[in-house]
């Protein structure tokens, strides 16, 4: 059964999406620790960042660079932080988060019920840095 990730990626199911490309996505967390939080998931269906090729791995890991440069740009934190974590969805994902303190990333703070217009502000932000910063990979 493919996860709800999976099911994401092929449109079954909604997302603010800010990245696409040939080998992976990114889109708004649906329960953000902060406004602009985004995870980055690569297409193919890998549950443990361990078991993913290195090229794929680093690939994740530079869309996710280029993501954050994006966020700081957009929410000007003091951070943004990445985490890999992987317990609630088995599909390898990324969180990237405005930070501006360790309670930032603090998982029972996420937002259970986030205003649809603010995810669609946040995600419009991500959008127009990236555009700015020259990616073409911007998702609409």
């Amino acid at each position: 059964m493919a996860t709800v990730f999976t099911r994401i990626i092929e449109g079954e199911l909604p997302a603010r999406f800010v990245w696409k490309d040939e080998r992976c996505v990114a889109f708004l967390s649906i329960n953000p620790l902060r406004s602009g939080h985004v995870l980055v998931v690569p297409r193919e269906e890998v549950d443990h960042w361990l078991d993913l090729d290195e090229d794929s791995m680093a690939h994740l890991m530079s869309v996710s660079r280029s993501i954050g440069r994006a966020i700081q740009r957009g929410f000007g934190p003091a951070k943004v932080g990445l985490l890999i974590a992987g317990l609630e969805v088995s599909h390898l994902h990324i969180h990237l988060v405005p930070i501006d303190g360790l309670h930032d990333m603090d998982f029972d703070n996420a937002a259970e019920d986030p205003d649809p217009a603010e995810l669609d502000r946040a995600a419009g932000v991500i959008r127009r840095e990236l555009t700015a910063l020259g990616f073409e990979e911007v998702a609409s």
